[in-house]
């Protein structure tokens, strides 16, 4: 069974900070499953946005963690912004993350 969307974020947030990053909710999406996309903000101020990955790259198996995807790299804020409006567009039920944490943590969590 799947954790709901709601339980992973403040799972991932929990670790972010045990880790001595920083971590913060910018949008609140749908409780028991809505997408969520994370923005990691590196010291420089570039962003990197994950989206959920395609549910064809979960295979028969269909694990219970969740994959993700880089969809914009080293991008600045506008860029960002623009993606995710996209993708309220489709779905308004989509949860926004963002974290400054350890590159190693990251490749972890994501």
């Amino acid at each position: 069974m799947r954790v709901t969307s709601d339980l992973w974020v403040s799972a991932m947030l929990r670790r972010v900070f045990a880790s001595g990053g920083y971590g913060a909710v910018v949008r609140r999406g749908a409780s028991e499953a809505g997408a969520i996309f994370v923005i990691v903000r590196s010291r420089f101020g570039e962003a990197t946005l994950y989206a959920p990955r395609a549910q064809s790259d979960y295979g028969q198996a269909r694990p219970d963690d969740r994959m993700f995807s880089p969809v914009l790299e080293a991008v600045d804020d506008a860029a960002v912004e623009a993606r995710l409006e996209k993708e309220r567009r489709f779905d308004s039920d989509l949860w926004v993350v963002e974290i400054e944490a350890d590159q190693k943590l990251v490749s972890e969590l994501l």
